[in-house]
Parts: C-alpha cells; structure tokens; sequence
C-alpha cells in the first residue's frame, strides 16, 4: 500500500479540538503532509472559513492539490518559518485565529528511501524536507569540521560518544565512502562502543543529522516569534513535538511569553514591566495507548496549547 494512503496524523482530535475552531475563522496548518490536520480543520469550518496549509515538500504540496478540492482551502509552498510573511502578502497579519504546527518529519518522508531520511531504508544520503533547497546530508557532512559535527551529534542528538563518532564520520566523508543511508548507518553502529536496547545505535546520529541539515530548531523558534504576530487576539498555538528539543523550545517559549517581564530586574524601582502576550491552555497532551498502539511513531509526541491574550 502506498505509503501516503497509511499515514497516521498524530494526536489528530486533541490537536483540532486545541485550535478551539471558529466556524468563520482563519487557520493555519503550517504543515500539511498529507493533510490529515487539515482535512479534520476544514470539517469543522463553515462556509466563511478559511485554511492556509503549509509545506516545504514539493510531494506534499502535489498531493495537496490533487486531494483537497476546497474554495477554503489553499496550500503555500515553503517553509513554516516565513509564516508572517505568507500572512503580510495575504493581509492576515493579527487575523490568524489558530495555528497548528506539527513538527518533524512525516511519515512518508520517512518511508520513502530516496529522501534518505531513515536508517532502516537504503537510499541517498539527503534527509532535506525540502529537496529543492540546501545541502543534503552527505554534502553536509563534506562542508563541517569536526569540531562542529561533534557538537551537532552532543547537542541535537544527545549522543554519548559524539567525539568518536565525529572523528570517523568525518574521516569517511573526506575519504568519499557516505552515499547511502546505509554507509552512514553501518559505520555508526560499527564505531559505538554500546548500543541502547531496543534502539538502533544510529538513531540519535541521524536524528541530529536531519536537524542540522533542515535547521530545525532555528526554524522552531522564528516561527513560534511569529506566531505572536500573525495569531488574532484569542487565536490559539498548538505545537506536537516529537523529541525533547522540539518540546523544550515549545515549552520555554509558552511559559516566558506567559509571564510579566520585568525589563530591568536589577534596578531598585520598576521602571518598566511587560504584561504577558499568551496564556499557557491546559497541560501537556499525550497520545493515548490505543494510538501508540496503532502508530508507533506517536509514542513520543506531547501537544502544547497556548493563547494569545
């Protein structure tokens, strides 16, 4: 079965029922994959309702426009990250009632061998969301010293032996040997000193690979900066995260933008106090047993809710 008809969205209800839907509100999927989120918003959406779906892959936005047949529905090519731009061209700038990011790489991305973003599949070694734009991962890995692959390994990856394994990944990628997923996958598990039961010595390789390659994190944060712009007032953000990088940006992020900030805390007066923008809504969201149980790679997804005030 193809694997766009089998992709799972992640804590699809929680994550609908989060962006407390207005029936004429505006919304924004800032990322489409292949469009469960999107298609559970557009339900839910009157006739004067309106989605915005984002996507950085060219698959994604195709399967978009083959599937979705909507007037209220349209799909923007590019990343999430240029979302107050997308908003700015549109005249939706403090308009936006709900913004829904989930975060990662999708199911298909992952099952398709030739994005190369998966250990357990052989194909090229890219792992670009967008395979339009910047350096694939074996590119990558030929341009940064290893001063610094060891530390996108320790930070992005938590990974125990990142000088080792940064030392010999180099060494291969100068030497021309990492084409494949494989070439890169056999080389990690050859070189670790210790494996994780049940984990594949290259997961935590990959994983801060991937996040270099795509800048995930950086990305993570200008859009959720955005965010505070483009949302109306009362407009909600929900964030899946799928590992704890990802979270902790969602989390720091909510719970400072939901505090007064004292702009000279050392001062012996208050000269100057900011009330807070957002409210943090509720507690984190887990996936429930069953969809574990029927999607795997749910298992360590949490869904954080806030509102702009």
């Amino acid at each position: 079965m193809d694997s766009q008809q089998i992709h799972f969205s992640v804590l699809l209800q929680e994550s609908v029922d989060a962006l407390n839907i207005q029936p004429n509100g505006i919304y924004i999927d800032g990322t489409f994959g292949r469009g469960g989120h999107s298609r559970a918003i557009l339900q839910q959406l009157g006739e004067g309702g309106r989605l915005i779906a984002i996507d950085q892959d060219p698959q994604a936005i195709e399967y978009a426009k083959q599937t979705i047949d909507d007037a209220r529905f349209e799909i923007q090519y590019g990343s999430f990250e240029n979302i107050k731009s997308y908003c700015e061209s549109r005249g939706l700038v403090g308009k936006i009632n709900g913004l829904l990011l989930d975060l990662g790489v999708s199911s298909p991305q992952l099952d398709e061998a030739e994005r190369g973003f998966s250990f357990m599949r052989e194909g090229p070694l890219d792992m670009r969301m967008n395979p339009n734009e910047g350096l694939s991962a074996k590119d990558w890995l030929k341009s940064v010293d290893e001063k610094t692959l060891k530390l996108v390994l320790q930070n992005y990856g938590e990974e125990r032996f990142s000088g080792r394994l940064a030392r010999e990944i180099k060494a291969a990628s100068d030497r021309d040997e990492l084409h494949t997923t494989t070439d890169l996958a056999e080389l990690v598990k050859r070189v670790s000193p210790k494996t994780e039961k049940n984990k594949h010595p290259a997961t935590r390789t990959f994983q801060a690979i991937r996040i270099a390659v795509n800048r995930e994190l950086d990305v993570l944060k200008n859009v959720l900066e955005s965010a505070i712009e483009v949302l109306a007032p009362e407009g909600r953000l929900a964030v899946i995260s799928f590992h704890s990088l990802e979270d902790r940006i969602a989390k720091v992020f909510i719970r400072d933008q939901s505090r007064i900030k004292d702009l000279f805390p050392d001062s012996p007066i208050q000269i100057e106090v900011v009330e807070p923008v957002m409210k943090k809504v509720g507690k984190p969201i887990f996936p429930s047993k069953e969809e574990c149980q029927q999607n795997p790679r749910s298992r360590s997804s949490v869904l954080r809710i806030a509102e702009k005030l």
